[in-house]
């Protein structure tokens, strides 16, 4: 019980995040909820971008969305970069690939988060990328 009490704490120690749905207004989150969940799903975040200009929340999340749809992209360059590399060099070498591909599991967690706190009205950032910001709300 304890070694499942140590994992909680950790993830919640990762997911401590700056939560700032004090700052967006109740109506502007009700009624910009879907727009919001739109964001995550890579280039739909133009989306928002576009048509929820005016909503604080929407532009919170399109943000989210930018840097969750650019870091995901980069991971895939240097990815496919490093995977060419590591085979140019031997394919016995394959296993390494794979363990580093197992990384693209993060962007599926950042992904499902940032679908959550949007469905669930919360301004809340993801982890590690999330306090970038790219767009201003």
């Amino acid at each position: 019980m304890s070694k499942q009490q140590s994992i909680e704490e950790k993830l919640s120690v990762i997911n401590n995040t700056a939560d700032t749905t004090a700052e967006f207004e109740q109506q502007d989150i009700e009624k910009n909820k879907f727009i919001a969940i739109l964001a995550y799903f890579g280039i739909l975040v133009l989306i928002p971008i576009f048509v929820a200009k005016d909503s604080k929340f929407a532009r919170f999340h399109a943000n989210q969305g930018l840097v969750l749809c650019i870091a995901a992209v980069l991971y895939s360059v240097a990815y496919s970069i490093l995977s060419g590399l590591i085979v140019a060099i031997s394919w016995r070498l394959y296993w390494l690939v794979s363990i580093v591909g197992l990384l693209g599991l993060v962007f599926l967690v950042w992904f499902v988060l940032g679908i959550i706190n949007a469905a669930g009205g919360r301004a809340k950032e993801l982890p590690f990328i999330g306090h970038f910001r790219l767009l201003k709300y």
